[in-house]
């Protein structure tokens, strides 16, 4: 039965794929929709951009904050904490004892043209769910829908393929998830859908940092409306997170779908505290993210030297590993909530440099690849393609993606080159789901004429 519907998938996929379906645009024009409606109007050409901006300012702080995961997570055997002074130097080992085959120097990590980025976890589940989105021709997923992507599009342990890490490693089946998207992925095969497979009773890992990687993607396809983009990342959130976990992702998405809204007059420090301020509305007040933000914003506001992010990250090490301050019981460094705290700390000292960011969020801690990513994306996002690269002095940078790294079953965008498709490619057809989500969601319009999308503005 599991593999007919997976037969019937594909099946559609290819149906699907020979036939485009024409979302309803209306031009400005129209003086009896406009009337007592208040719109915000986006570029769309100009979020192309931006989009671009954000896969490449999200690779490039993935595959650098990769270089220094799990080095330093607070035990005595990886203590002491990296500083500044670290930068440049050689990489330690995690905590299974490797390093990384891509760099051995902790530094920025550049792709050039001609070779592709590498898909990793923190980008390859949202290129997922843009694709269900394009695939399937809606702006709402079903429960069913994401079970079936999940199922196609991922790996499980007993099919992975082999993968060696170095050229002298043992080969051996990797499917590149790991706790609470692994047993999410397990309860999915069995039958389950979400929001179930995120239940405590069922998934004991929910409170781990999953769904952080895999949603930030829906603040994007629901600009300035954060409602409607928690209303799309309901059910890709609840795949693997609950409660807290939940909320920061929420956090972040909101963050992501407010960054078209920020007055750009202010400098990039404050919008980033403006997005920050915004989204921590989200988090429920007596909760451990909420008391996080707090304080390390207070922390950070009280510190007279801005450069000196180590001593907010060692309060927090204290606080919350040591100390289980707050309602936090720390139990792993692959949680929602040590990360939550370590990104806030690359956030505020990074003051919206997106250099500065991801070099402290590389050099925080933890699983510093993931806050790096989150950061890397956003920034890049409001930068656009061309102001990563003028930050990071680069003229050179690939923009091939090679989603089958550690996805399946994706179509070959371009298959005369390295990679499967490319972030121009995957900004334009993002455009087209924005337009869905525009008119279907938000009851907005996609304006041809002037090639914007004109957003109703949220009431209440």
């Amino acid at each position: 039965m599991k593999l007919a519907k997976l037969f019937l998938y594909f099946v559609v996929m290819i149906c699907l794929s020979a036939c485009t379906e024409n979302v309803p645009t209306d031009s400005v024009n129209d003086s009896a929709l406009l009337k007592n409606i208040d719109y915000i109007a986006i570029s769309r050409a100009a979020y192309q951009d931006k989009l671009h901006g954000f896969w490449l300012g999200q690779s490039i702080a993935n595959w650098t904050g990769l270089v220094t995961e799990m080095d330093k997570v607070g035990t005595p055997a990886t203590m002491p904490f990296y500083t500044d002074e670290d930068w440049g130097s050689k990489d330690l080992p995690a905590i299974w004892g490797e390093g990384v085959p891509h760099s051995d120097t902790i530094d920025f990590f550049f792709v050039e043209k001609g070779q592709p980025w590498g898909a990793d976890d923190d980008t390859d589940i949202e290129y997922m769910y843009q694709y269900l989105h394009e695939f399937h021709q809606t702006s709402l997923l079903t429960t069913e829908q994401v079970r079936t992507g999940w199922l196609v599009h991922t790996y499980s342990e007993e099919d992975a393929p082999l993968f060696k890490k170095f050229t002298d490693s043992k080969a051996v089946k990797e499917n590149f998830l790991w706790q609470a998207n692994e047993q999410a992925r397990i309860l999915m095969a069995q039958g389950m859908l979400p929001p179930a497979t995120s239940e405590p009773e069922n998934n004991a890992k929910y409170m781990m940092i999953d769904a952080q990687l895999t949603t930030e993607i829906f603040g994007l396809l629901a600009p300035v409306r954060a409602d409607i983009a928690l209303k799309l990342s309901h059910l890709p959130i609840r795949v693997s997170a609950k409660y807290d976990a939940q909320w920061i992702a929420q956090f972040y998405i909101t963050m992501h779908s407010l960054a078209s809204s920020v007055d750009k007059s202010l400098t990039m420090q404050e919008q980033t505290w403006w997005l920050a301020g915004q989204a921590s509305k989200v988090l429920p007040k007596d909760s451990y993210p909420a008391k996080m933000y707090d304080f390390i914003k207070s922390s950070y506001q009280q510190n007279t030297d801005k450069n000196d992010w180590e001593k907010t990250r060692d309060e927090v090490y204290q606080r919350y590993q040591v100390n289980n301050a707050d309602g936090y019981i720390y139990h792993d460094p692959f949680e929602a909530g040590i990360n939550f705290a370590a990104s806030l700390v690359s956030l505020f000292y990074g003051q919206g440099d997106i250099v500065r960011t991801i070099q402290i969020g590389t050099l925080a801690g933890w699983d510093s690849d993931n806050p790096t990513a989150t950061w890397g994306g956003l920034l890049g996002f409001m930068l656009g393609k061309k102001g990563v690269e003028q930050a990071f002095g680069q003229d050179n940078l690939s923009e091939s993606y090679w989603i089958h790294r550690t996805r399946r079953n994706f179509p070959d965008h371009t298959p005369n080159q390295v990679g499967e498709d490319t972030f121009s490619m995957m900004a334009q057809r993002a455009i087209k789901v924005i337009d869905q989500v525009v008119v279907e969601q938000m009851q907005g319009k996609v304006d041809v004429v002037n090639n914007v999308w004109l957003i109703p503005e949220k009431k209440g």
